[in-house]
This record gives C-alpha cells, structure tokens and sequence, in this order.
C-alpha cells in the first residue's frame, strides 16, 4: 500500500507539472531505468547485456539495423546513460526552457523538442550515409542534446537581447550564448563524438528555422500539434465510448435487479443512500465519461458494484 500511495503521489505531481518538467521527468526517468537494469545485468552474471538493452533505445547509423527498430527515431531523444551527459543536457534545458516559456506556448515545446530530435536524427543518418569519413563505420545515437540545442537556438533567436548571468562571466545576452554554442557544435565535428555533433547541427537548424518562422508569425510546429490532437481525442473517443456502454450496460443490470426485487425486502448490503449515489455516479459517466469520475466516486462504484455481486 505504501508503494501504491508513493506511486500515486508521483504520477499526479507528474500531471500538475508544466511541460518543460515533464520532458526533465522523462529524461530522468529513463536515464535511472536504463542504469538500474544495468545494475541488475550486473548482479546476474550478464554485464554485457545492458548494451543490448541500450540498442532499443539508440538510434543506428546503420539504415538496415534502423529498419528493424524505427521506434528509436523517438526513443533515443528521450535517453542518456552517462550521468554527466544528462546533468549538462538538462541543466541547459531547464533554464532554456524557462525564457522559452515567456514567449511560446508547453505544446510549442513539445512540438519543437521532438522536432529537435528528428532533425538531430536526420543530419546524423545523413552523415554517417553519405559522408566518405562514415562510409565504413557504424555509429549509436543517444540523448537529448539535438532537441535541447534547438530550444537553445530558437530562444536565442526570439529574444537575442535577454540578458543571462553565467558563472565566472557575468551577464551575457542570449545571441552570444547561442553563437558561442554553435561554434562549439562546428568545432566538435571533428572531434571523437563528430557523429553527435552533425546531430546537434541538426537541432540548430531546427531552432533556427523554429526561430525565424515565428518572428513573421507562422509556426512550423503546428501541424505536428494538430497530429497530437487527433491521436489524443481519437483514443479519448474511444475509451469513453467502451466505458460509457459498460456504464450502461451495468445501470440495466442494477434496474433489472431493482425490478425483480421489487416484491421482496431490499438487500441488507445495499442501502438506500448507496442506491441514491449509485444512481448519480451512473449520470455522471452518461454525461462526462468515466474519466470525469473523483478517485472517492470511482472507489465508491467499485464497493457498491462488488457488494451487488
């Protein structure tokens, strides 16, 4: 019981966080995953096989091995293993995201982290295919750098002249931050990680193009945010139509036992107050759906419908 409650706690204080919280939540949560099966290969005699693990996760170079697991075109931006690789990327991230916030709106966020990652994605598939440095060499793609660049850049771009205090420096405006990160980026390409650096070129274009478009007024991320609708109220439909037919088809069940035991003494598990309020929670769900019910009205249909049995 106590674990259930810990649980609970943490999904709702997961529900009532703002987007830019959820995206760190999520990072987190599968950076300590990926670290505790690691811990639990260990101890059962397989340390090797956490890099099995770890290829569902990141996105291949190899366009074959990709084919076979496209999940991780997703997957790989939501994903780090080394625990300075997650610090730096979400630090960055969380005090981006806070002035991204003054301008754009949490789906915005949303829809530019994952176009972030996909174009951090791209550049790396394009590299390692068509580049001559690639052509017999293999790489692994992981974490969020590519889409926590491209907040960065596109911040940057919509409020240039936003002035931030850094360590050791002072205050710096946010074109600087974003110029001095790029040339970075530039100079890392020839570095041992030359892979990850076109992918973060990649999530600079994006924010760029995020950026750029939004000064005149359009914005590129809405068309994937219309997608989201869709898919969301789509499975909404869905699951408030298979309760709303359960619902009904348990109110028949209740009226056709109301009926029959009409001519004799009610049942003494079922109270008159429990009928009232059976009633009312079964109005509930033909008006609102299943999904409008509390957590006292949902354990209350549970205790009434159990003792009916």
């Amino acid at each position: 019981m106590a674990v259930m409650g810990i649980i609970n706690d943490m999904r709702r204080g997961f529900t009532q966080s703002t987007m830019l919280m959820k995206l760190v939540w999520i990072n987190i949560a599968v950076f300590v995953l990926l670290r505790i099966t690691a811990i639990v290969c260990m101890f059962a005699g397989s340390p090797d096989f956490i890099h099995e693990v770890m290829k569902q996760v990141q996105l291949p170079s190899h366009l074959p091995t990709l084919a076979t697991r496209p999940w991780t075109v997703l997957t790989y931006m939501f994903a780090q293993y080394d625990v300075l690789h997650i610090l730096f990327n979400m630090i960055w991230f969380y005090w981006f995201g806070i002035m991204f916030r003054m301008v754009c709106t949490p789906r915005q966020m949303l829809a530019l982290y994952i176009y972030g990652g996909l174009g951090g994605a791209a550049a790396f598939l394009l590299a390692y295919n068509l580049l001559p440095a690639f052509v017999y060499t293999n790489g692994w793609l992981i974490g969020s750098s590519a889409s926590v660049i491209a907040i960065v850049t596109a911040t940057a771009i919509l409020m240039p002249d936003l002035r931030m205090n850094l360590l050791l420096i002072g205050s710096v405006s946010l074109k600087w931050i974003a110029v001095a990160t790029i040339g970075l980026v530039l100079i890392g390409v020839t570095g041992n990680n030359a892979g990850g650096e076109f992918a973060h070129i990649g999530g600079v274009i994006v924010g760029a193009w995020y950026g750029l478009r939004m000064k005149r007024g359009h914005d590129i991320t809405a068309p994937l945010n219309r997608l989201i609708d869709m898919i969301v109220n789509g499975w909404r439909s869905i699951v408030s139509m298979k309760l709303s037919n359960r619902a009904s088809s348990f109110s028949q069940h209740t009226r056709h036992a109301d009926t029959s035991n009409a001519s004799r003494p009610s049942s003494p598990s079922i109270s008159e107050d429990d009928r009232e309020q059976l009633d009312e929670i079964l109005d509930k769900i033909k008006k609102s759906g299943y999904a409008a019910l509390t957590p006292d009205e949902r354990r209350r249909l549970f205790d009434v419908s159990r003792r009916m049995k």
